[in-house]
């Protein structure tokens, strides 16, 4: 019995040990299957895909960043261009440590406070995987220490990187701009563009002036290379290569030597100039004073350098030429003299005898002329010439503001010319409806009366009088200014040449415009609010000066520039074009604080308008002349 059951107990283990068996080799079998299937999917359906990873762990592609195109004056001059420098780069992603390795390495390479400041400030910006300068400009010693030990800097390497080079400094900078590192807010834009592709290696990109108006065609087109690497990520070979292309090159239609006497007579002052050619809207001479030096930004700027900019008083970071606003004072004048003119008010023989003061029709207040007693019998002619307040009061009043403003819309005031440059301001030209929406008040008639005179809401930019003087210059005719005059493809080398843009043009009757234009050619002579200017010119000169207030004087109190904060002085504008009878150049001008329009602003456009004509300079004795009439003529 004993042995029967010892039987069954072998028999019944025999029984079970099959059955784990079957089931061991059943899972074993599934699990082989599994294996073979992976393999099977793997290796047959995921062929291209997992074969494409393996070039991309084996190839990496590196792009080739394109040399930015050249900035040129039009005589050929280099306002822009770009060199080569040995930059010491670290990889973060590479590092073991960051500290430690940074601390190695100043024995060899001296790093100054701004560099690691800089370096610091990139590294929040930028990804791990980036290669991120830690010095720039490395000289040929610093080159050749690091060299020697760079095997004791894993992640760390020189390289040699294009930096962007302005060989006149300050000069022209609110016009040419400058580069800066792309940040967040360009990625955007870059991304919105759809430019990511020819934008990889790129870190800098253009943010004021030309630089960043033309950026696509500046940058360029960027090529790729193709290299297989070993496991320790070492090139081995090239395997394909892209060239890059260079970026398009831009000549501008600005005379540097014009541009540079109209820098250097602004002197101390501040201010803006703008220059063009009424025939075809180019832009002779663009200045916007005080200016920087563009390349301090060129691999970012020091944030210490960028608060001394930023919050400078007299705001170096303003272009002023198209974002300053400033009241047009007496300039406005010939465009009021027109629209009366065109509107059949006050023509010759019309006149009237100017006492130094106007009183507003059924009330008691007065507005002084600048000349105290006044200036006699006056005429429309005569009122432009010697710049009669009282004239042109009662000539608002009769056109009205609504008829006023409408007028001057015509010659651009209150909207942006379209130059070739972001950020431009269209300044502010009032009406009873804008006072309504943004003050919630009725448009009184005094409001009227000191609009005549370019006093009150007006704001202008110098680039819109500009324009306006040239429009007047050109008998009507609007022509879009424009900073290019032609850019080269450096791809097909075909010369793009810009065209004349016809905004629109103005039809007034003959004679009307003739009247204008002999009351500001007289401004320049004998009587002329601005007689030392064109004195001894061999050419006629058209011109306008003015004065804008920049805090308002109290009622009986004397303007005395001596006793006021010199930030509290007018401002001073002078327009003009040359020659009158065929003009060529048409100047806008505005000198902060610099008083009066024909001793201070004048002397400027008689410098540049000597040297477009007759290429000199006006002799510095006109400047004395100017200065010692200021008190006999005001505007």
């Amino acid at each position: 019995m004993s042995y029967t059951k010892n039987s069954q107990n072998i028999y019944k283990s025999r029984y079970l040990f099959k059955q784990r068996l079957a089931l061991l080799t059943a899972l074993i079998s599934i699990a082989f299957l599994a294996i073979v299937g992976r393999f099977f999917y793997l290796q047959i359906f995921k062929y291209d895909f997992y074969r494409g990873l393996s070039e991309n762990n084996r190839i990496a592609v590196i792009p080739n960043v394109p040399n930015r195109g050249l900035i040129l004056d039009r005589n050929g001059i280099v306002m822009a261009d770009n060199y080569f420098v040995y930059s010491l780069e670290i990889t973060p992603s590479k590092v073991s440590n960051l500290n430690k390795t940074i601390d190695n390495l100043k024995p060899i390479v001296e790093f100054s406070a701004s560099d690691l400041k800089q370096f610091k400030k990139i590294l929040k910006e930028s990804s791990s995987l980036d290669s991120i300068p830690i010095k720039t400009h490395l000289s040929e010693t610093e080159a050749a220490r690091f060299a020697a030990n760079k095997l004791q800097f894993e992640g760390v390497e020189i390289r040699s990187r294009l930096f962007r080079r302005y060989p006149k400094g300050a000069f022209a900078s609110h016009l040419i701009g400058h580069i800066n590192r792309i940040n967040e807010e360009d990625k955007e834009v870059i991304k919105k563009l759809g430019w990511q592709q020819n934008y990889k290696g790129t870190d800098s990109i253009g943010k004021l002036g030309i630089e960043k108006y033309y950026e696509a065609k500046l940058h360029g087109t960027t090529g790729f290379q193709e290299v297989e690497i070993d496991a320790n990520g070492n090139s081995i070979r090239i395997l394909n290569s892209t060239p890059s292309i260079e970026g398009d090159a831009i000549t501008l239609s600005i005379d540097s030597n014009l541009q540079e006497i109209a820098e250097n007579a602004f002197n101390k002052y501040r201010g803006a100039l703008v220059a063009l050619n009424p025939k075809n809207g180019e832009v002779l001479a663009f200045v916007s004073r005080p200016n920087f030096d563009p390349n301090q930004f060129v691999g970012g700027i020091d944030v210490d350098e960028w608060k001394v900019l930023n919050e400078s008083l007299d705001k170096p970071m303003l272009n002023r030429a198209i974002n300053g606003l400033y009241p047009p004072g007496s300039t406005i004048k010939p465009f009021v003299a027109l629209a009366a003119l065109e509107n059949d008010i006050r023509k010759p023989p019309f006149n009237i005898k100017d006492p130094g003061f106007f009183t507003l029709p059924n009330s008691g207040h007065t507005y002084k002329d600048w000349k105290p007693y006044g200036h006699g019998v006056v005429d429309i002619v005569m009122a432009i010439t010697i710049s009669c307040d009282t004239f042109f009061y009662g000539l608002g009043i009769e056109l009205g503001i609504k008829k006023l403003s409408e007028f001057l819309s015509r010659f651009g005031f209150g909207e942006t010319t379209h130059i070739d440059m972001f950020g431009e301001n269209a300044g502010l030209l009032p009406s009873p409806e804008w006072k309504q929406k943004r003050y919630k008040q009725p448009w009184y008639l005094g409001e009227t009366v000191i609009t005549s005179i370019g006093q009150g809401y007006t704001l202008v930019t110098p680039m819109q009088l500009a324009q306006a003087v040239a429009t007047i210059a050109n008998g009507g005719l609007i022509v879009q200014p424009r900073l290019t005059q032609s850019i080269k493809n450096n791809q097909t080398g075909k010369i793009e040449t810009f065209k004349n843009k016809i905004v629109r043009e103005l039809h007034f009757k003959p004679e009307n415009l003739a009247l204008v234009k002999e009351g500001m050619m007289n401004v320049t002579q004998p009587g002329g609010t601005a007689a030392s200017v064109g004195a001894g010119a061999s050419y006629k000169m058209a011109a306008k000066t003015g004065t804008a207030q920049v805090v308002e004087m109290k009622r009986n109190q004397k303007y005395d520039p001596n006793r006021m904060n010199e930030r509290h002085r007018d401002h001073a504008l002078f327009i003009a074009y040359a020659p009158a009878e065929d003009p060529t150049i048409a100047v806008a001008i505005i000198v902060e604080n610099g008083g009066h329009g024909g001793s201070t602003a004048g002397p400027i456009a008689r410098k540049l308008m000597d040297y477009h004509l007759l290429k000199k300079i006006a002799v510095s004795k006109e400047d004395n002349k100017a200065a010692s009439l200021e008190s006999e003529y005001h505007d």
